[in-house]
């Protein structure tokens, strides 16, 4: 009785895990996390959620009851394995902000329900890869804002001694002159702020030419650099991966069929 009970306990999460890896189990998630998205982009307007907050409440509890029961079956698919996997963690952890109260002090975690949106990147593997490759790049990532760090810190040293009595307003101190020039780096209305010091200080022009080339033009493209390279990196070791699979697949296959001929063969000896 207990051997069949565990018989019929293994066909039903072998059934259960056929389901859950089947194509069309992801692609009917991502439907629903489409639509989720959209059920929540109208609640952030007034008008549209003050006509039809009602659905779309409603639909926003339909998406989250999904939800839960998908990680219900993953979890009794993979069991202690289940937290083993970054993704099936970061599924768990978005969905399981929906379910806390969201009243109080907790409210702000209704802007949390958002992040279900996120969930689409756990579900198509392209977008996965996508992220992979920005964790490896992470390491080269951090030298280059380092870098990037020290020239916004020594450059607004300078500008506030430099401008501090010309432009207070951009740079009467420390902390003026990195927000002022790291807006100058996103290379957003710097110049209003340059004519606004070339007024007093012609010769200005040079400080802010040589900051854009080295913040941005440099700085900036080498960060690009690094991130294009981890990514190239990524997407290299993961078509070599595919490729051995192949192989090793090719292999069985040819294994598989010589076998079955030495079988032949020694029947039709004997």
């Amino acid at each position: 009785m207990n051997e069949t009970g565990r018989g019929a306990g293994w066909n039903l999460r072998e059934r259960t895990r056929a389901l859950i890896e089947h194509p069309r189990f992801d692609r009917a998630i991502l439907v629903v996390i489409a639509v989720n998205s959209v059920t929540l982009g109208l609640e952030a307007s007034p008008a549209v959620f003050a006509r039809f907050g009602a659905a779309l409440s409603l639909l926003d509890r339909v998406a989250l009851f999904i939800f839960v029961v998908e990680l219900i079956l993953r979890f009794y698919v993979h069991r202690g394995r289940f937290f083993q996997d970054p993704w099936r963690v970061f599924d768990f952890i978005v969905v399981g902000v929906a379910l806390l109260p969201a009243s109080g002090a907790f409210s702000v975690l209704r802007a949390l329900r958002a992040l279900r949106v996120l969930r689409a990147v756990s579900l198509v593997p392209a977008m996965r890869e996508v992220v992979g490759a920005l964790f490896i790049a992470l390491p080269g990532m951090a030298s280059v804002l380092g870098l990037m760090a020290l020239i916004l810190y020594v450059s607004a040293v300078m500008a506030t001694k430099l401008f501090g009595a010309i432009a207070p307003e951009f740079f009467g101190s420390l902390g003026v002159s990195l927000f002022s020039l790291f807006q100058v780096m996103t290379m957003e209305g710097w110049p209003d702020i340059a004519r606004r010091v070339m007024a007093q200080s012609p010769h200005a022009w040079l400080f802010f030419v040589v900051y854009l080339l080295v913040a941005t033009f440099m700085v900036l493209n080498l960060f690009i650099a690094v991130v294009v390279n981890a990514m190239q990196t990524r997407f290299t070791e993961s078509l070599k991966t595919g490729e051995e699979a192949h192989t090793r697949q090719i292999l069985d296959e040819i294994r598989a069929l010589r076998r079955e001929l030495e079988t032949r063969d020694f029947g039709k000896g004997a």
